[in-house]
């Protein structure tokens, strides 16, 4: 059975201090044992018309899409989404089901 993805991609409004966002996520993903990896990283070479203005990305790894489930139920991601959704200017969100083309070496 495939693992499931949570997949944001976002541009932070002017003026967020980004480094507290960022250390409230890690907090996040700590706090939740379903979150089975975390990763994000900050766009560094992408043309501005490919990103559309956004700069961040980060990705959660699940065992399963129920685990997922349970985890935007979480009392941490509830209080935490707060604090994003007002940190953010854009945003997208994909959740998926993760289809391995080429396992790591």
């Amino acid at each position: 059975m495939a693992v499931f993805k949570h997949l944001v991609v976002v541009k932070f409004k002017e003026g967020v201090a980004v480094q507290d966002v960022l250390k409230g996520m890690e907090k996040l993903v700590s706090e939740v044992d379903a979150v089975k990896s975390f990763e994000w990283g900050q766009d560094i070479e992408s043309h501005e018309m490919l990103r559309q203005g956004f700069t961040h990305a980060f990705l959660m790894t699940f065992d399963k899409k129920e685990d997922y489930t349970a985890f935007t139920s979480h009392p941490s991601h509830i209080e935490f989404s707060a604090t994003f959704v007002a940190a953010i200017d854009k945003i997208v969100v994909l959740d998926f089901p993760s289809v391995v083309a080429k396992s790591p070496a």
